[in-house]
């Protein structure tokens, strides 16, 4: 009985396993058919993301009577003050009383109707006629305009105006334009272009209908011309074709750009621009015989491998002056690993962007392969990678070493943004470069203390400080210097490893 027992037992045991065999079977199978699905679906988006093609909108500097200009929208950029008027109602400012004059007093008419004052987001759109254009648009400035947002905002406004009524041809024109000087006049044709170029992109790759815009051309009316303009307006196109190219990474999900996409497009660019770069895509085992343990321990978890992009611009002749590096933040996608984002606001399905810092790299370096800069040498180091969840997972309380032999306590996964920059900045550090700007969505916490639109600065040089706000200035973003007290050393320190 004993022996048929176990007999029976054995052959039940055989039963069994076969079935979990032939489970795990068509569980593989099924993985492997949802793959294949899976990665037809993604190179074809990869295709669609590398085929891209941006319309173009085409610029003109022109000194003509605003009356007289024949096209589609006529926007005037007026402050708060080009809206005083007489004692008889009627514009005091030049050019908006030549318009009104040819409107019989309908300008001012609808902009006192529709309590218009010229603030800034402020505008108002007429279809009318008696001038040359179809339509007459007030855009506000504010009081006083002294930086280039207000002028970027007007060209966007401009950008918007047409789409509405879907127009192909505009003009842009300051009702207070004789005061400005030559500079300023570059200046502010500069932040209009910009605005415009970055108004009229929209990403429209993963949507299977999308409405098209139709506008073709921009003139820019009273600011001025030849080669100088004209030179400004193709920096304007260059640095928002960085802009947007940076845009286009940050928006893909992260199922399309992965690392090895994200290296691939890095790739493509010092190709492109072979003649001022050089680019070092290094793998996971490259990685680690520099002994980069930090980076390396957050892409442990992903079966997308990671990439470290090292790509390096030198100009085409002359003498190097300065070497500087940009090192970004490239997770393309972060589930907080072990230490899983959940709850409400933990936005997960937003992370994509947490590859943010990396994006503003590589449209920089766009940017720069087309406007190739004389006396400067710039490194741009990305150390991109995925954070997520599996057997080879990072734990907290793990402890890795960095490349310079550092050793440090994750006692949070969800924290893994340093750690990859940890080995990321050694390794720009080792580059003889003589500046290093970080840029990084490393916390939500700036977010909270400083709202959507102002980045925080951190920096323990009141020279580099100064450097980094004056072009904040010039390209009208909103920066705000945080402190480095002594006393936030004591809380990374680790009872059981270096920090």
């Amino acid at each position: 009985m004993k022996e048929r027992a176990s007999t029976t037992n054995q052959t039940l045991g055989e039963v069994k396993k076969k079935t979990l065999d032939k489970q795990e079977h068509l569980w593989e199978l099924s993985r492997a058919l949802a793959v294949l699905a899976s990665a037809s679906s993604v190179s074809r988006e990869r295709e669609e993301f590398l085929r891209l093609v941006r319309k173009e909108i085409s610029f003109g500097a022109k000194d003509v009577d605003v009356t007289e200009w024949k096209g589609d929208i006529l926007a005037v950029g007026v402050t708060e003050k080009d809206l005083a008027r007489d004692a008889n109602s009627k514009f005091e400012n030049v050019i908006l009383s030549k318009i009104d004059s040819k409107l019989g007093g309908l300008l001012a008419e609808a902009s006192s109707e529709e309590d218009f004052s010229g603030k800034v987001g402020q505008s108002t759109v007429l279809r009318i006629t008696g001038l040359g254009s179809k339509r007459v648009g007030l855009i506000g400035l504010g009081q006083s305009p002294s930086t280039p947002s207000p002028f970027k905002g007007l060209g966007d406004a401009v950008v918007e105006a047409a789409k509405s009524s879907q127009e192909s041809s505009a003009a842009v024109v300051l009702a207070s334009s004789e005061g400005l000087s030559a500079q300023s006049k570059l200046s502010s044709a500069y932040a209009i272009a910009s605005g415009a170029v970055l108004g009229l992109f929209e990403d429209n790759r993963y949507k299977s209908e999308a409405k098209k815009s139709t506008l073709r051309s921009i003139d820019i009316i009273g600011l001025g011309m030849g080669p100088e303009l004209e030179k400004k307006l193709k920096y304007a196109g260059d640095v928002s074709s960085g802009i947007i190219f940076g845009r286009e990474l940050v928006n893909s999900p992260a199922n399309v750009l992965t690392p090895g996409v994200l290296a691939e497009e890095a790739a493509k660019i010092a190709s492109t621009y072979s003649d001022v770069f050089t680019a070092k895509i290094l793998n996971a085992e490259q990685c680690a015989e520099l002994k980069m343990g930090s980076y390396l321990g957050v892409a442990a978890a992903s079966e997308n491998p990671p990439h470290f992009i090292h790509l390096c611009y030198k100009p085409l002749s002359g003498p190097v002056n300065v070497k500087l590096a940009l090192v970004g933040k490239g997770l393309t996608f972060d589930s907080g690993g072990y230490n899983i984002k959940t709850g409400p606001g933990c936005s997960i399905e937003l992370v994509k962007f947490d590859m943010g810092g990396s994006t503003t790299v590589l449209g920089t370096t766009k940017a720069l392969g087309q406007i190739k800069p004389l006396g400067v040498e710039v490194h741009f180091i990305v150390a991109t990678c995925e954070n997520m969840i599996s057997g080879t997972s990072m734990r907290p309380g793990d402890i890795v070493t960095t490349s310079n032999g550092k050793t440090i306590e994750v006692n949070n996964t969800d924290a893994e943004g340093r750690l990859t920059l940890a080995d990321a900045l050694v390794y720009a550090c080792n580059q003889g470069v003589e500046k290093i700007i970080d840029l990084a969505t490393l916390t939500g916490a700036c977010v909270v203390a400083l709202g959507p639109s102002i980045a925080g600065v951190f920096t323990p040089s009141d020279d580099l400080a100064k450097e980094v706000f004056e072009a904040s200035d010039v390209s009208g973003e909103k920066l705000w210097r945080l402190p480095l007290g002594e006393s936030y050393w004591e809380t990374m320190k680790s009872g059981v490893a270096d920090m």
